[in-house]
């Protein structure tokens, strides 16, 4: 369980920091393929406010690959739950607020993680 757990954590924090690149760095240039219904002369009054946006995304990767490196079993459940809680909850505010394919892509797999973490018993 442990190693499934923390291969989901991985998983969704290159999530995240795909997100943070994507908002950060290609909103201009990539936003408007990727998100074709909305108007193309949106992306650029909206730049900094993704970019922004971009940046929480990069602060919720950082702390899962953080949790991936703390070596007390205790400490790693601690920090990973309060991160993967950070992301589900993310899900469901993006998911009620924007879309929910929002809590499929980020609710779901950090609800999974949850699961598997405490579901894995630290010696």
């Amino acid at each position: 369980m442990k190693i499934l757990a923390s291969i989901v954590i991985g998983l969704i924090a290159a999530l995240h920091l795909y997100i943070a690149w994507f908002e950060i760095f290609a909103w201009t240039t990539r936003g408007p393929a990727v998100f074709a219904a909305f108007p193309a002369d949106l992306f650029e009054p909206t730049q900094a406010m993704a970019a922004n946006q971009g940046l929480y995304n990069g602060f919720l990767a950082a702390g899962l690959i953080w949790s991936l490196l703390i070596k007390d079993p205790q400490w790693h459940r601690r920090i990973a739950t309060c991160f993967l809680l950070f992301v589900a909850i993310a899900g469901i505010f993006g998911a009620y607020t924007v879309s929910p394919r929002i809590a499929l892509v980020q609710s779901v797999p950090a609800v999974l993680a949850l699961l598997l973490l405490w579901l894995h018993r630290p010696r």
